[in-house]
């Protein structure tokens, strides 16, 4: 039987957070000893990813990876509805994603050693974020 869950996430602003064990908890609360687990963030201006869990250098260069990619208050921007950081937010979820499909065995999440499951804010200001697990198998 498919299970699924729900994670009210604040942020404290533009960065990451480590939200693995909230993800485990939702994976253990389903039962389900194997199959996937679906993380999907409900906004169009955060992402979440998988990156390494033991240094934080790694993500403090990834943001400065998207900032070159996608700077806040680019004047070719037409949407800025929000302010300066609106569309380049917009532009960081595509280029990163909303979803996660990862593997469950053994009634957990089958992360590499070095693995962590990352909410990745791109607003610069506090946000409350709305993540569905699904969780799928026997």
């Amino acid at each position: 039987m498919p299970h699924q869950a729900t994670l009210e996430i604040a942020t404290r602003g533009r960065g990451t957070r480590d939200i693995t064990a909230d993800v485990q908890g939702a994976v253990a609360a389903s039962g389900i000893r194997c199959g996937i687990a679906h993380v999907f963030v409900q906004h169009t201006s955060c992402s979440l990813v998988v990156t390494e869990n033991a240094d934080p250098d790694v993500r403090r260069d990834l943001e400065t990876v998207l900032s070159r990619a996608a700077p806040d208050g680019d004047p070719a921007y037409r949407h800025d509805t929000e302010g300066p950081d609106d569309m380049a937010a917009h532009a960081r979820t595509v280029l990163t994603g909303e979803s996660l499909t990862l593997p469950v065995g053994d009634g957990r999440l089958r992360l590499g050693t070095w693995q962590g499951l990352f909410l990745w804010e791109h607003r610069a200001g506090a946000q409350r974020r709305t993540i569905v697990i699904t969780v799928l198998g026997e």
